[in-house]
């Protein structure tokens, strides 16, 4: 959970490190390093629920815009 919120954190907080990481080429990035915005994984919802290997988790955004993960 920490790891997602740092990484949406870089995502949001530094416009320097996003074009570089877009120009990257594909053998230098993994998916590990994918910045996704999180109006894309959102759109207009407040919470998405997320499979993963076998377990659902709850991905939401609270009333100050952090995000909040719970299994």
């Amino acid at each position: 959970m920490r790891n997602l919120q740092s990484q949406m954190s870089l995502s949001s907080g530094s416009t320097a490190s996003a074009p570089r990481a877009a120009l990257a080429p594909a053998s230098q990035t993994s998916p590990l390093a994918a910045i996704i915005p999180s109006s894309t994984l959102f759109q207009d919802r407040r919470e998405i629920t997320i499979s993963h290997e076998g377990a659902m988790y709850r991905l939401r955004i609270t009333r100050q815009g952090k995000l909040i993960l719970n299994k």
